[in-house]
């Protein structure tokens, strides 16, 4: 299988380059570029320096201007650097035009995100997704990845020449893409199948969704206790995680955290992870997690949006929850988020700020259709009882006899299997119609019944 573009084998100095073309662009790529200075760190990788340059219009052959090009490639030959990284995406050329011109490796954003995705991939489905996005990346680039291309090679029915080196790569690529997405299929039909086994006993699903090292493993892991990597890096989750929560209301609730997203993200990513990002599809609603404290949180709503409506999970009711609110010193900046969204919640993970309310919301949209009853339970059934402890809200108890009244408030799945157990309304102090009459005096009004007929009335 061929190599993709080279990465620097080592840790080493390398030089990040962002560009622009209009001055009302300079904001926004001045923050890409320090985000692809996160991912780059996040690589692995030391940064030298950072260079943001404008250029009127994008060039075919270096995507800046030649003399700049040739500027950054003698600084980076100076500094002894390790490579060059855009944040900006290379055509196949253009990489390799680069990489003629400094002799050094030279990435995108693209190469470096999947070169993170690749590292911490753990999953069988992660793993297999990864490669076939690294194969669709490399596979426009393998004129640049052999050194002996113009080799051709003949052979029993072959035709001329025979088939190139380039050829023989190409078509080897094609055959593992094809094998890795059966092997895919073949998982997101066992992933159905699990899907069908929930739904046999439903559970309402939340999947927790956002920009990246917004708190999302953080929340899961405060909520449920769950042991998940929780780190300060772009991208420190990348495999689906579901862990199970009792809500206030004792109503259980699956709570997946999902892979963060983040501007300018490869859409062969995208599509390469529809699978694991299903689960924010087939979730009844979603939490959409955000920093308060990042500057261009707005913008990381709209990207996150943007994702969401492409999975096709953009209408799922949502809630919004703005985390790190304790990172915020100015309170001003707390006031124009509310303005901005004034059903959203604003929490801390860390101190646990507005978790109850979170969680009140979560209860309200996990139990749309519940119902309150009065059951009454026999002794034999107490495991019943004990069920209804864990899964739903008891408001009272009451005893008649050995049979336990119980007012409950329950889901509509758990009232039908409790149905038989329905309390009947009770009858007149408990005594029956013909004894209330003799111990009142009073008369019926109700017709008397017919003597029972008998075999010596017959006679």
């Amino acid at each position: 299988m061929p190599n993709s573009p080279e990465t620097p084998a080592t840790p080493g100095a390398v030089l990040l380059i962002g560009n622009y073309t209009l001055a009302s662009q300079r904001d926004e790529a001045a923050s890409l570029l320090e985000e692809l200075g996160e991912l780059v760190a996040t690589r692995g990788l030391r940064i030298a320096g950072r260079e943001l340059v404008q250029h009127r219009e994008m060039h075919a052959r270096y995507l800046i201007g030649s003399g700049k090009a040739e500027e950054i490639v003698a600084r980076a030959k100076a500094e002894k650097l390790a490579g060059i990284i855009f944040d900006h995406d290379l055509s196949p050329s253009q990489q390799r035009n680069w990489e003629l011109l400094a002799g050094l490796p030279v990435l995108d954003r693209q190469k470096v995100i999947l070169d993170i995705f690749g590292a911490r991939a753990r999953t069988r489905e992660a793993r297999l997704q990864i490669e076939l996005a690294q194969l669709e990346y490399s596979l426009p680039r393998l004129t640049r990845a052999w050194s002996h291309l113009g080799q051709q090679g003949g052979g029993i029915g072959g035709r001329g020449e025979g088939e190139s080196q380039l050829e023989q790569d190409r078509r080897r690529s094609w055959k593992a893409m094809d094998k890795l997405k059966a092997e895919l299929k073949e998982i997101r039909s066992a992933r159905a199948t699990q899907r069908k086994d929930r739904q046999r006993t439903p559970v309402p699903n939340c999947a927790i969704v956002g920009y990246t090292n917004s708190g999302k493993s953080s929340l899961l892991r405060r909520l449920t206790g769950a042991e998940v990597l929780v780190e300060d890096k772009l991208f420190a989750t990348l495999d689906t995680t579901t862990r199970k929560v009792a809500l206030p209301s004792k109503q259980p609730l699956l709570l997946t955290d999902t892979v963060g997203f983040v501007r300018k993200l490869p859409h062969r990513l995208v599509e390469a992870f529809k699978a694991t990002l299903e689960e924010a599809v087939q979730a009844d609603f979603l939490v959409h997690l955000l920093d308060a404290s990042a500057p261009e949180v707005i913008k990381f709503h709209q990207t996150t949006l943007d994702v969401l409506e492409e999975l096709g999970a953009g209408a799922r009711p949502t809630i919004i929850v703005f985390n790190k609110v304790d990172k915020v010193a100015d309170p001003a900046a707390i006031h124009r988020l509310r303005s901005h969204f004034p059903d959203a919640i604003f929490i801390s993970v860390h101190t646990g700020e507005g978790l109850p309310a979170l969680l009140e919301k979560m209860t309200e949209l996990a139990s749309p259709g519940n119902v309150t009853r009065e059951l009454r339970i026999p002794a034999a059934e107490s495991c019943l009882l004990a069920r209804l402890h864990r899964e739903a809200q008891v408001h009272g108890i009451t005893y008649d006899g050995s049979d336990a009244l119980v007012t409950v408030t329950l889901s509509e799945r758990l009232a039908a299997e409790c149905a038989r157990f329905a309390a009947a309304p009770p009858k007149a102090a408990g005594r029956g119609r013909a004894r209330f009459f003799r111990d009142t005096g009073r008369e019926s009004s109700y017709p008397k019944r017919p003597a029972a007929r008998t075999k010596r009335n017959a006679q």
